[in-house]
């Protein structure tokens, strides 16, 4: 697969967002509810870079696409407990606008991933009918 920021930009992408929510994880308060909702996010924001590169060495386009949709899922629920972060008042929105952006970002560029195999299959299907 060729795009524009190449394979290891998105293994970086995936791995500094990793990073930037353990960070996030560690400057959270204390409280039960901010720990407890801190690790959901830290279990889902640390998989999306190891499901992309689990992806990156699939043996078929099938399990390509799953890896991929696996982190798209994980991102989806890094999302939802962001979220809970903010509206729960644990953590101001503007300190998680950017991890929110990036995290928005690589759903998008993740879906783009899983369209274009799909496209790929879909098509190679046809010439084989």
């Amino acid at each position: 697969m060729k795009d524009e920021g190449g394979m290891k930009d998105l293994r970086t992408r995936t791995k500094e967002f990793a990073l930037r929510v353990i960070r996030l994880y560690s400057a959270l308060p204390k409280s039960t509810e901010a720990q407890i909702i801190g690790k959901q996010l830290l279990r889902s924001g640390t998989s999306v870079g190891a499901h992309y590169r689990e992806g990156t060495r699939a043996r078929s386009d099938a399990e390509f696409i799953s890896k991929i949709e696996g982190g798209l899922q994980e991102l989806e629920e890094s999302c939802y407990w962001m979220e809970l972060l903010v509206e729960a008042g644990i953590i101001p929105e503007s300190k998680l606008a950017e991890l929110m952006d990036e995290a928005n970002q690589l759903i998008a560029i993740l879906i783009a991933c899983s369209k274009k195999v799909k496209l790929k299959d879909k098509g190679g299907r046809r010439k084989a009918e």
